[in-house]
């Protein structure tokens, strides 16, 4: 598809409109797989790092997720009172805060596990090709950051 040069643009044919579009259907698609296990895709996200890691600072999980301590804060909050996490001050240096998961938010790692695979399959491309475009969608994040 051309873009065209002579008239305004066209909503069609702007790359923000498809990723964000995208985005927000990708969204719900995960707001409905997430519901049974009571937490949201910020949380789910969170919760994808700590299983990967088992404990994280606040400040890498940050810069892992790309998010500010100001969104972050009120999203750790309602993870801990759900009891899946837990908050502690490291002992070798009082101003960092370490989260790790509690046996509860460990145990969602199962139940999440599907969750990918219904991902996949509502996308409606295969497994190679969701990795294709993950791959691009990063090189252009990284581009567009650094630019």
């Amino acid at each position: 598809m051309a873009l065209t040069t002579t008239s305004a643009p066209r909503l069609d044919e702007q790359i923000c409109f498809a990723l964000y579009s995208a985005s927000r259907a990708l969204t719900v698609s995960y707001r409905d797989l997430l519901a049974p296990l009571g937490v949201t895709y910020p949380q789910y996200l969170v919760l994808l790092v700590l299983w990967e890691t088992g404990s994280i600072t606040v400040s890498d999980l940050g810069t892992r997720l790309q998010l500010h301590s100001g969104t972050l804060s009120p999203l750790l909050q309602r993870l801990e009172k759900a009891e899946l996490i837990t908050r502690s001050r490291r002992l070798d240096d009082e101003r960092s805060v370490q989260i790790s998961l509690t046996a509860a938010g460990s145990a969602l790692s199962g139940p999440a596990a599907a969750i990918p695979e219904q991902i996949c399959l509502a996308t409606g491309i295969d497994l190679e090709q969701i990795r294709s475009l993950q791959k691009t969608l990063t090189a252009i994040a990284d581009h567009v950051r650094t630019h």
